[in-house]
């Protein structure tokens, strides 16, 4: 990669799928999939810390394989987000950040999932909980309770308390999912697992995050696409830097589907002014190389 920072990224759910030896990895252990992931993206999301703590070797093995420049973005434990809903969580959220102390040079984003209950009557515990959280770090929330997306005055005290902290909203957009018909058992776990919330391009901080979740169908993956490649621009314009994270029902075809995504934004962004990387596709045991940019 290049040495500047890119004022685009975009990266995947996860790091560690091994359907994606043909789009990614080659021939390398489990262990080394991290480092050729970084060789490939610049950015992941990091859901494994929303389920479990990873161990400090854990921790340590995961900043040295990934180069200067990337950088992680984490969930904050669901021990924190939904069984205490932020509330009483000084402790556990201390430990956390102890734990996660080796990789704080190279997370771009702490990222807090709330639970489709937690709803308008909660923000003050949103309130609370943000000034609790360590200063020098940049955090995103994402918010599923049906309030927050009506434009109504819930709406606009959310998107004002995120303001006033310098909080990124994490915006999710399923509207490729669930215009596919769940005719296959990746597509049914899917649509039953992810929200069906309005999508909402509002940035509240300096990088807005933009989970985008398509289907199987290239054509309205692309499709739903569009204003996205129109909005990104925008927020590179006002000096923004959006990350994009790319998920498909079963992550099997997500390479691809952020190749796709990316050349469509060529068009609006421009490509000198960001880093270049290499996704490495192999087929009859020849490797091609398809170069796009971030």
């Amino acid at each position: 990669m290049n040495n500047h920072q890119p004022i685009l990224r975009i990266g995947l759910a996860m790091w560690s799928q091994p359907q994606w030896k043909q789009s990614i990895y080659g021939d390398v252990p489990a262990s080394a999939r991290l480092e050729k992931y970084a060789q490939v993206f610049n950015t992941v999301e990091g859901n494994t810390t929303f389920y479990a703590l990873p161990t400090s070797p854990t921790v340590m093995n995961w900043r040295d394989a990934v180069p200067e420049d990337f950088r992680f973005t984490f969930k904050l434990p669901k021990t924190i987000t939904h069984d205490l809903q932020l509330q009483h969580a000084q402790a556990e959220l201390t430990h956390f950040f102890n734990v996660m102390e080796p990789l704080t040079d190279k997370t771009a984003m702490w990222k807090i999932q709330l639970p489709a209950q937690f709803g308008p009557s909660s923000l003050p515990a949103l309130e609370r909980f943000l000034q609790q959280l360590p200063k020098g770090f940049t955090y995103g929330v994402e918010v599923r309770h049906g309030a927050f997306f009506n434009k109504g005055e819930h709406e606009r005290a959310l998107n004002r308390l995120l303001i006033a902290h310098q909080c990124n909203r994490i915006i999710m957009d399923s509207r490729p999912l669930f215009a596919a018909k769940a005719d296959n058992p990746a597509l049914i776990d899917a649509q039953r697992k992810k929200p069906q919330v309005p999508v909402h391009p509002i940035a509240t901080a300096h990088q807005p995050v933009v989970r985008f979740i398509g289907q199987c169908d290239s054509q309205i993956n692309l499709a739903f696409f569009q204003r996205w490649r129109i909005k990104l621009a925008q927020w590179i314009r006002e000096g923004k830097q959006p990350y994009i994270f790319i998920h498909t029902p079963d992550n099997l075809q997500a390479p691809e589907l952020a190749v796709a995504l990316y050349n469509t934004l060529k068009e609006a962004v421009k490509p000198n002014e960001l880093a270049e990387i290499n996704l490495r596709q192999h087929s009859d045991n020849k490797s091609d190389q398809l170069d796009f940019l971030f």
